[in-house]
Formats: structure tokens, C-alpha cells, sequence
């Protein structure tokens, strides 16, 4: 759900000076870059100028993004490039007023949120291929040539090129890059003062001066005259290349500025603080103001146009803070198109080559290729990539979207089955994946193998079964039991799912009666009730008192029955009991433990020894350091459904993280992250916070003066946590749909985000997360509810920081 603008507006004044600064440093980007696409799509280079404006000033004036700018689409350029060599100048202009009259129509329907459902990996792929696709034809104008008509006949069309440089073109082109490259790192105060100038504009600058001091005879920007400008005309050519050529346009082009939006919002959110933040962007009104902008660009003789992430981050980071900064840039834009015409017909074209060549490869991200990896969508991501390349825009989105759909069936389709014979003569088949229709061959053949008298263990790994695989396995099953074998089938933790031994239905029975006396039938608890402390509706048990009313050795008070009992028998008389010593405190936990390790060797070891075994080789290689409190209540491999291996867990009261270099620190904290961070090299670390902390209550509690203990000392290190929570310079901390319950869990909530600052102050946290190698997650557990909820990026509309609930399908990458 969108935000809407705050009802009450600011003075007209009001940041006037950081707009007009931001507005000029954004214009100094836009001039070269509006130039260099307009030249890379081959249409008149006033067509990018005039882009530029349409973006800036109606893009930016009717759209709901205030500090995105908007101009000629990188994204597009491939799209335009084909259209201009298929239909020509004038017709890509009519089409470009259709699609933003189609943007218009899809604004009204209010359908932006469904643009972005398209994957991740197809929208990367894309604007990779388009980036792979600027670079290869730009790298001729570089060389000194002039660009093929598709990639496979520029990247042809190279070894001839390359016999024939042009000395003058790659100079220029070389000196370009070179302080493309190089501006952002210009040392001293010097390099500061001078690394004010955009790169961009500085790199074309010197190309430009450095040709003219040297008298160069090359190719150079002609921007003629606005009376010879060309308008659009009635569209001529098949009707349906036409319809396609709009649904292009308005789909890619309405796709890469709601990207750009969110991440506009996203960037906003990490660098400002709540005094003078924009309101978050309405993606509907943002795809209403690109259409409007298109309709005007198309209808001046303009190229499309998108909103563009590298403008937008510049200006957020040359400080804006409304939507004038955009339209200021517009304005520069009109009247540099009007009065430096002469200065721009110096810039040689190679200059503009290099520029936009440099931006293709900018496209092709590392990050994206990381992330896309780690989400498993890599074949996804490079399919789109070379469909583009090979067969257009168009194309590669739908080819992308057939690779999506097939990797996804593929997934569900995938299962493997296998069988093997344990020591102890039980044949265990492992189902892992999807059982469906398709692995119904697999799983009778592996069914097959197993004896008619043995024992069987089937363990279904997976969270579906379809009804010719559950008919399969039941049927197999009927005829097991029936020849006298036993089995059981079990789910992917190792709990029991079904169990049928109908050969030994006495001795099973006497054995599961004996099971429930000791452990309980209440499945909710099972794996904890050896510890007697789970389940109120289990018979009680004596703890501390020996007079206890409820004592089952006290004749006069027999104990309520517990799960393993028939409540049809009438209770028999309690014999006397021999005079025993009391058991203390440790015999009771001695036999609590016992218990509970003799439940693990009998119900969990079985199916978790050949994983441990492998660990045990292997060695331990946790994805996540898992930072949480000590109190027994919260069970981390269960509210995070891990396993073995998976977590790298550090407790401690209050799940706090020392300051380094903090009076009283505790060097144990310290270790564990850095042996996480750097040794086991965990991709993430979760801090964990509960509801009912007594740490937090503790804190809230304490007073000046009370005499230091061990405790005390301790909680020292959440005492910035409190003065976080009493500060007006700190967004409050939530949980989403509600304020805090009490003071207490406002300081839990707290606690979370400030010892998440805490863990960024470790060297080597701050190292792994300048690389872009690390992420931290903040995480609260609700005991009473069972409610888990994480820390969402950035803050609400009320300047929170919200802990979102993580319902049973949720999903997170």
C-alpha cells in the first residue's frame, strides 16, 4: 500500500538552495548522458534533449516519486534502435505517444504494484542484455567505425574494426574512460573540491577540450537547427508490429521506472533521517506522470522515457528534498538546448561513445549476478541475457519468463528416491521433494525392493503429495502389512507420521501404551515431555514440595490420570510407599536429563546420525550467526525450523553485543563474531529479542545507587538501549499493526535495533559489510503468541522501525 503526500505542505522556500545545488549537479549528468543514448538509439540528438526536459519537468510535476528524475530510457535503447531502423523516426515517435497513453490507461486501472511481479532475474537479465547490447555497438564508435544493426553483427564485424582503428576516435575514447574512472578517486583537498563536478560531465569535458587544443579531426555532435526538428507522424506499417512495438515500450519502460522508484524510496530510507524526508512513492501516480511524460516527449519528437536510477541516486545524494530539484534540472536542460548549441557541437562523438558504452557495462551488475546466485534464479538471469543479445527486448523478456516457469516446474517435478539397508536390517527409503504423478514410476520401483516381511522407514521429505502418488504409496503399503511386514512413515524432522504394524497389533499396543504413560499422547509437546514441563493438560507432577496436595504417592490425594491411562478404570489403591530419602533438586534434573537423552537416542538419533556423521567429516559451515537470549523459552532450532549445522548460535541475557573497547566488556561475545565473521564466513547474522525479556524488565527496574553484582555489570551494555528508547533523535520501534503492549516490550523492540548498531562497531562486521558480503537481520519472537516477526529495511510512515510478521507461507529470499 502507497503512501500519500502529508496533507500539510512546506513553505514554498523551504529547501530552495539544496534544490537549486542539486538540481545543477543532476543537469551536469543528464546534458552528456541524453546525448550519448540519443546517439546510441540513432535518432536526432535533440530528441534526447527534448526526452530529458518531457522527463524532468511533466514526469516530475505529475508523478509520485518526488526525487526520481526521469529522462531518454537506457532500458529502451535496443527497443528504439530496432523501431527507428524499422519504421523510422517520425512513425518511433507516434508509437511513443501510444505507449504513454497506454501507461495512462494502466495508471487508471491502478496496476503499477503488478508490474513489479515480474522476477528480479528476468528485469536484471534484461537491463543486462540491453547494457551487453549498448556496449558491443558503441564499442565501434570508440574503435572509430560506425555500430551494426544487431549485436551478432557487431561483435562480427570486430576483427575487421579492429584492423582498422582510428587513432584520433580511440585516443578520445581512452581519455574518456579514463577519467570516467578515475574522477572518483581524485586524492586531497583538491580531488575533493573537484570530485563536485560529476564524473560524467568531466570526462566529456576534457575529451571535448583536449580534441579541440589538439586540432583533432573527428566526428562531432551536429545539433540542427529546431526549425528542421522532426515531429511524429501517423503510424505506418503492420498493425500488429505496431501493437507490439507499444506494448514494448509501455511494459518496458513502465517496469524500469517503478525499479527505479522503489529503489529511489529504498536509498532515500538508508541516507536522510526523518527531518526533511519526501514522502514514499505512490507507484501509481508515478506510472500516470511517465505516461504523460511520454505522450509529450513522443509528441515534440522525443525519445521514450523512463525513470533512471543513476540520475535519481544523484540526485538524493547532491541532497534534494522535493520535486523542484527534478524540474530545475528540466528547466537547465530547455535552456542549454537553446543557448549551447555551439558549445555542443564541439563534443566529439567518440566522447559520448565511451560515456554510454561505460554506462551498458555498468548494467551487467556484480551485485545483481550475486544475488541472483544466491536465490538459485542464475539460469533464469543468463538465458534473458542472451535472448536479448540474440533476439531483442521483447524476446528476451519472453524467453526469460518461459526459463522462470520451466525452472519452477522443474523444481516441483524434481524429487529423489532412494532405499538403503540399515545394520539393524531396516530398509529405509528417503523421499526428498515433491511426490507427484511424475515420480510415481521412481517411487513403485524403489517400493519394490523392500522384502514382504521386513521393516520399512519412509521419510517424505517434502511439503506435497498429489493423489497418484499418495494412492501408490497406501497401496504398497496395504500389501506390506498384509504379507507381515511393519513400517512407518515419517516426515522431513524424523516425527512419525502414520504407523501400521497390523502383524504385532498386541505387542504394538502394549508398547505405545507404555510410551504414552511415560511420554504423553499430546503431540503438540512430544519432543520435551521427558523434561515434565510441558502441557498443562498433563497429569501434574510432583517438583519441590513432598506434602504437595496433588503428591501421587499421597493416598489421600491420588494424582489426576495422566495420557496413558484409560480414564475407564476405576484408580486402584494406592499402596504404601517405602521410606525413601527425599530426592534434591539434581537427582530430579539428573533423571529429567536422562530421560530426555534416552528420548533422543531412541527417537531422533536414528534419523539424524547419518547427518551428523557427514557434519562430523565435513566440518561445520553455518550460514548464519544467530545472536539471541538465554532464557529457556526460546528454542532457536525451532522457531527457525534449523537443523544441524545451520546456526551458529550465541546466548547471553538480555542477547546483547558489548561496544568494543566497552568498560566491562566480555571478550566471549566478541570472539564468537569474529570467528563467524571471518573464520566460518557466515553470509548473515540475526540478533533475537523476546517478548517478557527479564533482562529488558531488569534494566527498566534498576536505579542509581544498588549495589553492582555480576548481573549488574552485565546490563550495563543494554543501558544505550534505554537511553535509545527515551530519545526524540531515535525512530520508536514497532511491531506491524500495533504499538508496544508495555514499556517492556518497547524496550525488547529496541534493544534488537541497538545492538544491531552495536555489532557494526566490530571491525570485522564493518569490513564484511563495506564488501557487500554480509547482512544483518533484526528478529523479535512473541512467546505467547508463537509469533515470530523481522525487521523490515528502512522506516514506516510514521519514521518506526517496524517489525513485520512472518506468517506459515511466507517466503523470504
Amino acid at each position: 500500500m502507497t503512501a500519500t503526500p502529508s496533507p500539510t505542505s512546506p513553505p514554498p522556500t523551504k529547501g530552495l538552495q539544496a534544490d537549486l545545488s542539486a538540481s545543477v549537479a543532476v543537469f551536469l549528468i543528464s546534458l552528456p548522458l541524453s546525448l550519448g543514448i540519443a546517439l546510441a538509439t540513432g535518432a536526432p540528438l535533440q530528441a534526447g534533449l527534448v526526452a530529458a526536459a518531457a522527463g524532468g519537468i511533466v514526469a516530475a510535476r505529475l508523478g509520485g516519486t518526488p526525487l526520481q528524475v526521469s529522462g531518454p530510457a537506457t532500458g529502451l535503447t535496443v527497443v528504439t534502435a530496432e523501431l527507428i531502423q524499422h519504421y523510422g523516426w517520425r512513425t518511433t515517435c507516434a508509437i511513443t505517444v501510444l505507449a504513454g497513453l497506454c501507461q495512462l490507461g494502466l495508471a487508471a486501472l491502478r496496476t503499477a504494484r503488478s508490474a513489479l511481479m515480474v522476477s528480479p532475474a528476468i528485469v536484471h537479465g534484461m537491463l543486462a542484455g540491453v547494457g551487453v547490447t549498448i556496449a558491443l555497438a558503441q564499442l565501434h564508435i570508440v574503435l572509430g567505425g560506425t555500430p551494426q544493426s544487431s549485436a551478432l553483427a557487431n561483435v562480427r564485424g570486430l576483427p575487421d574494426q579492429l584492423a582498422d582503428l582510428h587513432p584520433a576516435a580511440l585516443g578520445v575514447s581512452v581519455l574518456t574512460l579514463a577519467v570516467l574512472l578515475c574522477w572518483p578517486r581524485l586524492p586531497g583537498r583538491t580531488g575533493r573540491h573537484l570530485r563536485k563536478v560529476p564524473a560524467a560531465l568531466a570526462a566529456v569535458a576534457v575529451a571535448t577540450a583536449c580534441a579541440a587544443l589538439a586540432g583533432l579531426t573527428l566526428p562531432r555532435v551536429d545539433l540542427p537547427s529546431w526549425r528542421s526538428h522532426a515531429l511524429p507522424e501517423l503510424p505506418e506499417g503492420p498493425v500488429l508490429g505496431i501493437i507490439a512495438a507499444v506494448l514494448t515500450i509501455t511494459l518496458v519502460g513502465s517496469v524500469e521506472s517503478l525499479l527505479s522508484a522503489v529503489a529511489t524510496d529504498k536509498l532515500i530510507a538508508a541516507r536522510r533521517g526523518t527531518e526533511g524526508r519526501p514522502a514514499r512513492a505512490d507507484l501509481n501516480r508515478e506510472l500516470r506522470g511517465q505516461g504523460a511524460a511520454n505522450i509529450v516527449s513522443g509528441a515534440l519528437g522525443g525519445l521514450p522515457v523512463a525513470g533512471g536510477a543513476v540520475r535519481s541516486m544523484a540526485n538524493v545524494k547532491a541532497g534534494a528534498v522535493s520535486r523542484r530539484s527534478v524540474m530545475l534540472h528540466g528547466l537547465w536542460i530547455l535552456l542549454a538546448a537553446g543557448l549551447l548549441v555551439p558549445a555542443l557541437d564541439l563534443i566529439p562523438l567518440a566522447a559520448l561513445a565511451a560515456l554510454v558504452m561505460a554506462v551498458g557495462v555498468q548494467m551487467v551488475s556484480a551485485t545483481h549476478l550475486r544475488t541472483v546466485t544466491r536465490h538459485g534464479e542464475i539460469l533464469v538471469y543468463a538465458t534473458t541475457i542472451v535472448a536479448v543479445v540474440l533476439g531483442g527486448v521483447l524476446e528476451g523478456v519472453a524467453v526469460g519468463i518461459a526459463m522462470a516457469v520451466a525452472l519452477a516446474l522443474h523444481r516441483l517435478a524434481r524429487t529423489r528416491i532412494t532405499v538403503e539397508q540399515l545394520d539393524s536390517g531396516v530398509h529405509r527409503v528417503w523421499a526428498r521433494g515433491q511426490l507427484t504423478f511424475l515420480a510415481v514410476p521412481r517411487l513403485s520401483r524403489v517400493l519394490s525392493q523392500i522384502p514382504h516381511h521386513g521393516h520399512a522407514v519412509i521419510e517424505l521429505d517434502g511439503s506435497f503429495m498429489d493423489h497418484a502418488a499418495y494412492e501408490t504409496l497406501q497401496d504398497w503399503q496395504d500389501s506390506h502389512l498384509a504379507h507381515g511386514g511393519s513400517l512407518e512413515v515419517t516426515g522431513r524432522s524424523g516425527a512419525r507420521i502414520a504407523e501400521a504394524e497390523q502383524a504385532q497389533r498386541a505387542e504394538s499396543a502394549e508398547r505405545s501404551a507404555q510410551r504414552g504413560a511415560q511420554r504423553g499422547d499430546h503431540q503438540c509437546c512430544r519432543p520435551w515431555t521427558p523434561w515434565q514441563n510441558h502441557c498443562d493438560h498433563r497429569g501434574t507432577v510432583d517438583r519441590t514440595d513432598p506434602t504437595d496436595p496433588t503428591d501421587p504417592t499421597d493416598p489421600a490425594h491420588p494424582a489426576d490420570l495422566t495420557a496413558g491411562e484409560s480414564p475407564a478404570a476405576p484408580p486402584a489403591p494406592a499402596p504404601t510407599p517405602a521410606p525413601t530419602p527425599p530426592a534434591g533438586p539434581r537427582g530430579r534434573g539428573a533423571g529429567q536429563l536422562a530421560n530426555g537423552i534416552s528420548a533422543f537416542q531412541r527417537d531422533t538419533a536414528p534419523h539424524v546420525r547419518e547427518e551428523l556423521a557427514r557434519l562430523a567429516r565435513e566440518g561445520q559451515r553455518p550460514s548464519q550467526l544467530f545472536l539471541t537470549c538465554a532464557d529457556s523459552r526460546l528454542v532457536t532450532s525451532m522457531i527457525t525450523a534449523s537443523g544441524p549445522g545451520d546456526l551458529f548460535t550465541v546466548r547471553n541475557v538480555g542477547n546483547l553485543v558489548p561496544l568494543p573497547g566497552a568498560e566491562s566488556t566480555d571478550d566471549s561475545v566478541a570472539a564468537a563474531i569474529e570467528y563467524a565473521v571471518d573464520v566460518l564466513q557466515v553470509d548473515s547474522i540475526t540478533v533475537c529479542g523476546h517478548s517478557g525479556c527479564g533482562a529488558m524488565q531488569a534494566l527498566l527496574n534498576s536505579a542509581p545507587g544498588m549495589p553492582m553484582t555480576p548481573l549488574r555489570r552485565w546490563l550495563r551494555h543494554g543501558l544505550p538501549s534505554l537511553e535509545r528508547m527515551g530519545s526524540r533523535h531515535h525512530a520508536w520501534a514497532r511491531i506491524s499493526g500495533r504499538l508496544p503492549a508495555d514499556a517492556v516490550e518497547q524496550l525488547c523492540l529496541t534493544n534488537v535495533v541497538q545492538q544491531l548498531e552495536h555489532l557494526k562497531a566490530h571491525e570485522s562486521v564493518a569490513r564484511r559489510l563495506a564488501e557487500g558480503t554480509l547482512e544483518l537481520h533484526g528478529m523479535y519472537f512473541h512467546v505467547g503468541e508463537a509469533q515470530a516477526y523481522l525487521l523490515s529495511e528502512g522506516q514506516d510512515f510514521f519514521d518506526c522501525r517496524v517489525f513485520d510478521t512472518v506468517g506459515a507461507g511466507s517466503l523470504r529470499g
